[in-house]
């Protein structure tokens, strides 16, 4: 399954068809910066702040390119879905363990 360009949106987590969650953590015009996983990583409470993005380098591309990846239904928190939106600590969890602070504050600025 393939998102379309508007079902991508900062603050939603997503799992990539090869069990990769990625966070959408900033967009900016065509570009986004997101935290991923490694495969097969699961968020080990989708109630806690615990986020799966430990050590993992963020990525900057553009929403099409992100888009275009296959994407898979997965539950979180109870709710079967493409994407589930994350809490204010779950997001600030996600950009603090891939270390995104200054690259979001670039992109914004542009």
């Amino acid at each position: 399954m393939r998102l379309k360009e508007k079902e991508v949106e900062v603050g939603y987590l997503y799992l990539a068809t090869a069990n990769q969650y990625r966070a959408v953590l900033a967009m900016k015009g065509e570009f986004l910066i997101y935290a991923p996983s490694l495969e097969g990583t699961a968020p080990s409470n989708p109630v806690s702040v615990t986020m799966p993005f430990e050590n993992m380098p963020f990525k900057k591309c553009q929403i099409g390119t992100f888009a275009k990846k296959d994407y898979q239904v997965f539950d979180f928190n109870g709710t079967e879905a493409i994407k589930h939106k994350l809490n204010e600590l779950q997001l600030a969890e996600a950009i603090a363990q891939c270390n995104a602070e200054s690259a979001i504050a670039t992109l914004l600025a542009e």
